[in-house]
């Protein structure tokens, strides 16, 4: 076995390893040129309120420190983001979304099978985003849970969370505020609803995401901008 997955005098994942891997989705993989932090993003992004148990999710609060360790530490020299999201908690979603563009450290997403909603931002926040041909991104309006007021606050405070998700967008891809809000209102694709499905050629098209690309594509170009670093 390839001595990238070696820990101790045996190959394979340390008991550790496997523990990372089951409770926070994230492995670190030291090869011969450079160790890769690999961290999942998938279901729904979990925040400040609790989730069903029969629901995928990820906990912002197993995110956020993760990624402001890998910043930290001297070991690591690249991150590899994997990302196949169903929307979530918004704030969450930003919050991890920011310390990702932060990072000083090399930062590679991979958009696969699906990124919805808040999983936008996470995806454009790398400093390369990449998706795969058969994956699809889903843009829509905000959503709000719960009792929800019918006055002209609650419409205003909508659309400030809107914009500022519209802006981190425009901020960090190739897409402009107004493409992308026009993406989001579209009312002849989603059956009842509004929004649009972005597929992984198309993305690449309009400049939301930079590449096209699977696994193999993903770690090459990391292991590139590893190497311009060093």
């Amino acid at each position: 076995m390839d001595e990238a997955f070696a820990t101790g005098d045996e190959p394979g994942f340390s008991e550790q390893e496997r523990q990372a891997i089951q409770e926070l989705g994230a492995a670190t993989v030291r090869g011969e040129k450079a160790t890769i932090h690999c961290l999942t993003i998938v279901g729904q992004v979990e925040g400040h309120q609790l989730l069903p148990q029969n629901v995928k999710t990820t906990k912002y609060e197993h995110v956020l420190p993760q990624l402001a360790a890998i910043e930290e530490s001297p070991e690591i020299d690249g991150l590899l983001i994997l990302l196949n999201t169903v929307g979530g908690d918004i704030e969450a979603g930003l919050a991890i979304a920011e310390l990702i563009r932060g990072l000083s450290t090399p930062a590679v997403s991979l958009v696969l099978g699906g990124g919805h909603s808040i999983g936008v931002p996470m995806a454009v926040a790398a400093r390369l985003s990449m998706i795969a041909p058969s994956a699809a991104m889903t843009i829509h309006p905000v959503r709000m849970n719960g009792t929800v007021l019918g006055v002209p606050q609650t419409f205003t405070y909508l659309r400030k969370i809107q914009e500022r998700i519209v802006r981190f967008v425009a901020q960090n891809s190739r897409v402009s505020e107004e493409a992308y809000l026009g993406l989001m209102h579209r009312t002849d694709e989603l059956a009842g609803d509004m929004g649009s499905v972005i597929h992984g050629a198309e993305a690449v098209e309009m400049g939301l995401i930079d590449r096209l690309g699977t696994l193999s594509d993903a770690l090459g170009a990391l292991h590139g901008m590893i190497g311009e670093r060093q």
